[in-house]
């Protein structure tokens, strides 16, 4: 279950982080940019924290 779900917020962190830099040279939308990399990082880190908390 750990490693599940390890490649899946991997999987969705690579994909926020590119569309996020995609906003950040294409569109000079750099607001947006920040945001989806700070929700790159947060959606990296905190699905592996629960289930290390959590156990499962």
């Amino acid at each position: 279950m750990r490693i599940l779900v390890a490649i899946l917020s991997f999987i969705i962190f690579m994909k926020t982080f590119t569309y996020g830099l995609y906003e950040f040279k294409n569109c000079k939308n750099k607001s947006a940019a920040i945001t989806l990399f700070l929700f790159a990082t947060l959606s990296l880190i905190f699905p592996n924290l629960i289930v290390f908390i959590r156990g499962v």
